[in-house]
């Protein structure tokens, strides 16, 4: 079932409202930023296990937590700053997924310094399958499984899939030139 789909359906109406407004507004428009992509990575890793409504529930207390998806205060955390986010209810506590944010912070980085930014590390390896995808993550980040990089990836313009042609959103996704629609000359 398509997310455009699964929304309509769902009950009761705040929870419908939470679902709405990332589909409406979020779900598939193309990033342009490194920290809030990075800031989708880690919610997309956070979501692992979890339903999205209850990531979704704590997005502000991630934005807190982790100083608004800063990538370079993050790649700068200290074992304090470890215990201070396994500690913080507002969020997921799990030593993986902090971890992990902590350590593909620290990776983009390099991959920053390397290639510009992180938005353009992805657009350099664009186009991929799926799978190439999740080859390429598997080996470059920690906690990035097909679901995860798939959704990212989806999320955020890179690969086809976000809503239905059907969906009123899908025109507006269009209308803002996701990666995946583009043909990129190397």
């Amino acid at each position: 079932m398509s997310y455009c789909l699964a929304i309509e359906g769902m009950q009761p109406e705040s929870r419908k409202q939470l679902h709405k407004n990332y589909h409406d507004n979020y779900y598939g428009f193309p990033i342009h930023d490194d920290n809030e992509l990075f800031g989708r990575l880690i919610l997309e890793i956070n979501q692992a296990g979890l339903s999205w409504e209850t990531v979704l529930k704590k997005e502000e207390n991630f934005r807190k937590a982790y100083d608004n998806f800063d990538i370079q205060k993050i790649a700068a955390y200290t074992e304090s700053d470890r215990e201070r986010l396994l500690s913080d209810s507002g969020i997921i506590r799990n030593k993986l997924k902090v971890n992990a944010a902590i350590e593909n912070a620290r990776t983009i980085i390099a991959l920053q310094d390397e290639f510009g930014s992180f938005q353009k590390w992805l657009e350099h390896h664009h186009p991929k399958t799926l799978q190439e995808w999740m080859k390429l993550f598997k080996k470059t980040f920690k906690f990035t499984g097909g679901e995860i990089v798939n959704e990212f990836l989806m999320s955020t313009g890179y690969l086809e899939g976000a809503h239905a042609e059907t969906c009123p959103i899908h025109s507006k996704v269009l209308a803002r030139k996701p990666l995946w629609k583009q043909t990129i000359k190397k």
